[in-house]
């Protein structure tokens, strides 16, 4: 990744992620602009993992469209539900978190789309179990025709407001870079902002169906990264900076 040295001043791009992620978020950012930008995290949401009662089982693997998933699924697994070993991941980030918590772990590398495929590219080993957040960006079982899969709802994205900080940077003139990454994330966001602002906003969303959901006049603005993942969205980041600052 090219650092952005030509930027006079440091852009500031606000974190709208959930914890862990946003810190890791966080990271990454400074590991590819340096002082190019000021990283703020204001997580729109909180996790909250749930308890629910699992469907019957037996199920030949579970599948996993999240990292807050894989810590909810990790949980219960912990607590005495019985969970199978296999685990389809969204992507890579989910699978690596998966691995880690004792999953043996077979990740899409991509979005909800690309789940779908690869559960249908392999061989059916008997009904499938989703454990999935309250909130869904995509519908994944009319991807899985012909496949029997139950789902359960491990865990729920609590509202959070933007921190005293972001809302100052909004009010202040001057570029913002605005990272979403899921259309409720979008959603939230534009709640949050007030009626007038100075600054121009910047948004990088994950995907199409992330601009989707934001209005006019920012969808007009936004960029799309080139693949659901964190490397795409710091690509992305790069572009928007490139293009909005002088």
């Amino acid at each position: 990744m090219t650092r952005q040295s030509a930027i006079p001043t440091a852009v500031p791009v606000l974190i709208t992620r959930p914890e862990p992620q946003a810190s890791r978020f966080a990271e990454d950012l400074c590991a590819a602009f340096g002082a190019a930008v000021t990283a703020l995290k204001t997580p729109l949401m909180a996790e909250v993992l749930l308890t629910p009662d699992l469907p019957a089982g037996p199920f030949g693997a579970v599948i996993l469209s999240s990292e807050t998933g894989v810590r909810a699924a990790a949980r219960l697994r912990d607590a005495g539900q019985p969970l199978p070993g296999r685990a389809f991941c969204v992507g890579d980030r989910t699978a690596e978190v998966a691995r880690a918590s004792g999953f043996d772990a077979i990740s899409a590398g991509g979005a909800v789309e690309n789940l779908a495929a690869l559960i249908l590219s392999r061989p059916d080993e008997g009904p499938l179990l989703w454990l999935r957040g309250q909130d869904r960006a995509g519908d994944l079982l009319s991807l899985l025709p012909g496949r029997q899969v139950a789902e359960a709802v491990v865990y729920a994205q609590k509202e959070c407001l933007p921190t005293a900080e972001a809302m100052a940077v909004i009010a202040a003139p001057g570029p913002v870079v605005v990272p979403l990454f899921s259309p409720r994330t979008a959603r939230l966001f534009v709640q949050a902002l007030p009626e007038t602002r100075s600054a121009t906003l910047l948004p990088v969303a994950m995907s199409g169906n992330v601009a989707a959901a934001l209005p006019p006049d920012l969808a007009r603005l936004a960029v799309v990264a080139e693949r659901p993942d964190a490397p795409a969205m710091i690509a992305a980041i790069s572009r928007a900076i490139s293009l909005g600052v002088p």
